[in-house]
Parts: C-alpha cells; sequence; structure tokens
C-alpha cells in the first residue's frame, strides 16, 4: 500500500515538471516573438530629402526588420508646427535651423539628440526647351510666372525672396510669383510648363529630366542652408529612434545624400 502511494506522488510530481516546462516554453516563445515585434517610426522630414531618404530606409530596413520607417515628407514649417501641436513622431529632419531649433527651445527635442547633419545649394530652373534666355536671376524681368516655396512655411522659398532681395530682383518679379506647398511642386510647375521659372534646391533640380539649371544663388545671397536631425522627446520608441538617427549620420547614409547632390557640414 506504501509503495503505490509512494508511485502515486511521484506520477503526481512528473505531471506537475512537464505543465510547468511546458508553460516556460511557451512564456519563452512568447517572449522570442514580443522581442522581434515590428515597430514603426513615423519620420517628418523636408520634402527636398525625400529620394535620398527613401535610398537610405530601404538600406536600415534590410538591417533592420523589425522597424518599419514612415516618412510625412513636406515643407519643413508645416512638419514643425505639426509637432508643435502634439503629432505623434519619432525624429524631424528639418532643411531649415529655426524650424528646427524652435522645438529645441520649446523642449520637444533634447538638443544633445539634434545635430545640424547636411547643406544644399539654392538654384534657377527653367524647363529644358525654355526660350525665354535665363541666364542669370536678374534675368527674371522677362518672364511671367516665377514659382517659389511660401516663404513662411517652405525654407527654400524664404531663401529665394532673400536672393531676389539681396540681387535687387524682388520688387520686379513679386507679381509674378506662385507660391507653392513645397519645393517639390515649384519642380512640378516648372516641369509641366505652368511657371517659366522656379527656385528650388540644386538637389531637386538634379533628379528631373525635363528642368535645367540656369543658374546658382551665391552663398552670400542668403542664410546657410542646413539640414537638420533630431529625435523627438515624446516619441513612442525611442530606442528605435536613436537607432535610424545614428544610421542616418553612418558612412553609407552619408554617401546616399552626397549622391542625391547634398552637401556634408563636417
Amino acid at each position: 500500500m506504501k509503495q503505490r502511494n509512494y508511485i502515486f506522488i511521484l506520477l503526481i510530481i512528473l505531471i506537475f515538471s512537464i505543465t510547468g516546462c511546458s508553460n516556460n516554453d511557451k512564456s519563452n516563445l512568447s517572449k522570442e516573438k514580443n522581442t522581434h515585434k515590428k515597430v514603426e517610426l513615423t519620420v517628418s522630414a523636408a520634402a527636398s530629402l525625400q529620394d535620398a531618404l527613401n535610398d537610405i530606409k530601404a538600406a536600415f530596413q534590410k538591417e533592420h526588420p523589425n522597424v518599419v520607417i514612415n516618412y510625412n515628407f513636406g515643407a519643413s514649417g508645416a512638419l514643425q508646427q505639426q509637432i508643435s501641436q502634439g503629432a505623434p513622431v519619432d525624429l524631424f529632419f528639418s532643411a531649415a535651423e529655426d524650424k528646427f531649433d524652435k522645438l529645441i527651445q520649446d523642449g520637444l527635442i533634447d538638443q544633445s539628440k539634434g545635430k545640424d547633419l547636411l547643406g544644399n545649394e539654392l538654384v534657377l530652373v527653367v524647363p529644358n526647351d525654355s526660350n525665354k534666355g535665363i541666364n542669370s536671376f536678374k534675368d527674371l524681368s522677362r518672364i511671367n510666372k516665377l514659382s517659389i516655396g511660401t516663404p513662411e512655411a517652405v525654407p527654400a522659398g524664404k531663401y529665394a525672396q532673400e536672393t531676389l532681395e539681396n540681387l535687387n530682383v524682388w520688387k520686379t518679379v513679386a507679381g509674378k510669383v506662385v507660391y507653392a506647398k513645397d519645393v517639390r511642386q515649384v519642380l512640378t510647375y516648372v516641369e509641366t510648363q505652368n511657371v517659366d521659372a522656379g527656385i528650388v534646391y540644386k538637389t531637386d533640380a538634379l533628379i528631373s529630366k525635363k528642368v535645367k539649371i540656369a543658374a546658382t544663388a551665391g552663398e552670400k545671397t542668403h542664410a546657410p542652408i542646413v539640414y537638420s536631425a533630431g529625435v523627438i522627446k515624446d516619441s513612442t520608441h525611442p530606442k528605435e529612434a536613436q537607432l535610424f538617427y545614428d544610421y542616418l549620420q553612418n558612412e553609407n547614409s552619408l554617401k546616399t545624400f552626397t549622391k542625391y547632390g547634398f552637401k556634408g557640414l563636417e
């Protein structure tokens, strides 16, 4: 009788051991699944960065398949306002220092997690088959329509107005200006010949086969063009946001930016 009781107790212990192992295995599998759970990042970036950032995204996601990058491209001023108003953004890549600095001042970006990363040039573009004889900014007096980004929201538009004012051309062309929501829209207006000329970044001009560069603005005609990137303090995925922020600064990413015409600042 004692022996039967002993065997019965052993069987119960064995059953509990097996059940415990099974539960542990399920728990470990669950933890493993959570480790590889996909994380989605929202990156708000200046429209002029679109092509370079799409290349960088493809390379990044090959190395980090569990991190999905969702871009929100637009004018830096509009993007900055969205973030200020609480839009759920993880990282901001601005084409204007003042828009970026505003978020630092407002405590939305930690200065230690932000950096001036790239430079660019401002150019005057015309359609490939233009016969207006536009070879300089001063030739703009001959045209009927000129497109620039809205200066209050689009950094390229602000730089464009500064340039035209410093070259004493603004008063002549102010009534002919067609404002656009970002530089890509300016480029589209020129490509479709809805305007005679447009002022965009050099990087935008280089991606189009339908326009040609008529002139490049001198560096002293406008404020320095600086692109700044930084992690938003309220990011719901700060670790992954920092990972992508660091990736933007590695050698391969900087080569990609250079390929598209951006200039490094160091």
